[in-house]
């Protein structure tokens, strides 16, 4: 047991047993008077339980305090710097020399693959070009001779439906092989191949590879994870009771793992709904580069807020009582049997941030904080001994 704990307990038995022993007959002889019954919220306490209890008495001051909120959550990148990459027709993977954490610049080539069907589509896209050049002479040929009146509309209908579906054909031919990774400006008959290299979206580092030499991949198959951790954000977590206490362009300390290095981040968007669990998302930015913060990781933030004077006491002025907090008021000063007294009253306040030692209080409206007088230090024995001993009088 520490000395600050036998020192509480010696207290809070002293004061039961004297606060009680003050009631009892004195000198041996029975009372003659009544006993006096104080209110539930008073406590009553002689000038030496005063002393030894260390009871202090000081006034409700104004503070400037900015406080702090202590939330979790992750690092995480924008949608745009975060890439997951998959082959849209499959295929079986010929070639890759990638592995996890290994830096790509965006159109690098991260693995090649094989169809038989990219074989086809090039094949038929060129096949259709070539239709598509005759049928586009035609229909100029037609229409020349159609103003001409040499050639019938229904002639002249009928080739302008083959150039046009051959047109579009052509059109949805080059959209496909552009959706597998061939430049149908560069294709011709001569280099027409059955691989394609599959090349990064984007520049940043390789998350994940989930592929290997030989293995076929379907289109819904996610090959790679590329990302790009230039520019980082934090997404925190906070209750709805705090939702009120951040606004954009707050700053931010915020740690990783077990480190006791501090990183900053700034506020730039909070949440604009409640979810189903009571829970609000903050979004920061994070300036600059961090050295060892990635995707994925769990931190811890302290959200820095805005300044404001408010009214405040020392910590030790207010308790806790039944899941609610309070503090102690001189009453009044009085003598009892030639010995001095004191009565003080537990107010119930609310409680607010806490720092530097001193804990923002919000008073009732008919407090007056020039003239009342605070117990500052002590507050907690007067609570053990408003709880162990009864009737706080004597008479």
């Amino acid at each position: 047991m520490s000395k600050n704990n036998f020192r509480t307990i010696a207290i809070s038995l002293f004061l039961v047993i004297t606060i009680n022993s003050c009631h009892g007959p004195q000198n041996g002889k029975p009372e003659t008077k009544g006993i006096e019954v104080l209110p539930e919220d008073i406590v009553e306490l002689r000038g030496d339980q005063i002393k030894l209890a260390n009871i202090e008495i000081g006034s409700v001051g104004t503070r400037s305090m900015s406080g702090s909120l202590k939330v979790s959550g992750t690092v995480t990148v924008a949608p745009q710097n975060l890439a997951t990459v998959c082959m849209p027709m499959g295929g079986f993977v010929k070639s890759t020399s990638l592995m996890p954490g290994i830096a790509v610049t965006k159109g690098e080539a991260l693995a090649v693959l094989e169809n038989q069907q990219f074989v086809e589509i090039q094949q038929g896209y060129l096949e259709a070009k070539n239709r598509l050049d005759y049928a586009e002479a035609e229909y100029n040929r037609h229409s020349e001779l159609f103003k001409e009146d040499v050639y019938s509309q229904k002639n002249l209908q009928q080739v302008t439906s083959e150039y046009k579906t051959l047109k579009a054909q052509v059109k949805g031919l080059e959209q496909k092989l552009a959706l597998i990774g061939i430049d149908p400006a560069k294709l011709n008959e001569d280099n027409i191949s059955s691989s394609v290299t599959l090349v990064s979206p984007i520049s940043g580092y390789v998350k994940a590879v989930n592929v290997n030499i030989g293995k076929f991949v379907a289109p819904s198959d996610i090959l790679f994870e590329i990302v790009n951790s230039d520019k980082l954000f934090l997404e925190l977590i906070l209750f709805d009771k705090d939702a009120d206490k951040v606004s954009t362009g707050q700053n931010i300390h915020f740690f990783i793992n077990n480190e006791r290095e501090q990183h900053d981040a700034v506020i730039y968007q909070t949440g604009k709904s409640i979810n189903s669990d009571k829970t609000y998302k903050v979004y920061a930015s994070i300036p600059g580069v961090c050295k060892n913060v990635l995707p994925g990781m769990y931190v811890n933030a302290i959200i820095q807020s805005n300044s404001n004077k408010v009214t405040s006491l020392p910590s030790d002025a207010v308790v806790t009582f039944d899941e609610k907090q309070y503090i102690f008021i001189v009453v009044k000063d009085k003598i009892e049997n030639n010995q001095p007294f004191t009565e003080y009253r537990m107010i119930a306040v609310q409680k607010g941030v806490t720092e530097g030692g001193f804990t923002e209080v919000i008073l009732p409206n008919d407090f007056n904080i020039e003239s009342v007088r605070v117990v500052t230090k002590g507050a907690y024995n007067l609570l053990s001994a408003k709880k162990n001993a009864g009737e706080m009088s004597c008479s």
